[in-house]
């Protein structure tokens, strides 16, 4: 894992990268169509194991790229307007979880790579 300073936002980064995957499978339990193995499930959870388990101070960045992609992902597929749309109620619901939490993801990998940086130059 990464060093001790970041250890909380490392924590952050990939439990929000994991609820973004949830709310992908909850999206899928309530019948939205996704293909049979989700890419953006996939991605998530690679992107959770790659920065809890990579001893390198840049791999919360791979968290953070990960995350952002779906935001992208998202809009860039029309997606958005089934923030507000009630049929499936959990569709919806699945992915305003996923939205936030790869907005969550996307912040927190950045911060914890910014401030490696950091403790890297007075280091």
């Amino acid at each position: 894992m990464n060093t001790r300073a970041t250890a909380p936002l490392v924590t952050l980064t990939v439990i929000a990268l994991l609820a973004g995957a949830v709310g992908i499978v909850i999206q899928v339990l309530s019948g939205v169509d996704f293909p049979t193995v989700p890419p953006g499930l996939i991605i998530l959870l690679v992107a959770a194991g790659l920065v809890w388990f990579m001893p390198w101070r840049w791999a919360p960045i791979i968290g953070a790229v990960a995350a952002l992609s779906q935001v992208i992902g998202l809009f860039a597929a029309g997606q958005a307007p089934r923030l507000f749309d009630p049929d499936p109620l959990g569709g919806a619901v699945g992915l305003w979880i996923q939205l936030l939490a790869v907005s969550v993801a996307t912040i927190a990998g950045v911060a914890t790579s910014v401030r490696n940086e950091r403790g890297r130059a007075t280091a």
